[in-house]
């Protein structure tokens, strides 16, 4: 079983799940993979993707785009691209701290 490295941006916007996935695949030029299903996502790069974890029964912001990867250092490095792409659409993201020493 491969392990899944996450880094998770969190954003304080209020937003429908669709619409904030179809922003990262704008900004990341990529496309929403399984839109239908429980778990879409979008490709953020060869070695990441994206996903969107929504409070639940209707709670108020923020939420958090999980930066998924195989590998610790493309989570880590397509986390901080995505969250700059982020910003520049007007997106606020709270800072994160250093990943976990490994």
């Amino acid at each position: 079983m491969e392990v899944v490295h996450v880094v998770s941006l969190v954003v304080n916007l209020p937003i429908a799940k669709p619409d904030a996935l179809a922003v990262i695949a704008l900004v990341s030029d990529g496309e929403v993979q399984d839109a239908g299903s429980a778990d879409p996502r979008v490709w953020v790069s060869a070695k990441s993707w994206a996903m969107v974890d929504l409070p639940r029964f209707a709670e108020p912001p923020p939420f958090a785009v999980d930066v998924c990867s195989h590998e610790p250092a493309a989570a880590r490095e397509d986390a901080l691209r995505l969250a700059a792409a982020l910003e520049r659409v007007g997106w606020r993201i709270e800072p994160f701290g250093d990943p976990p020493a490994e």
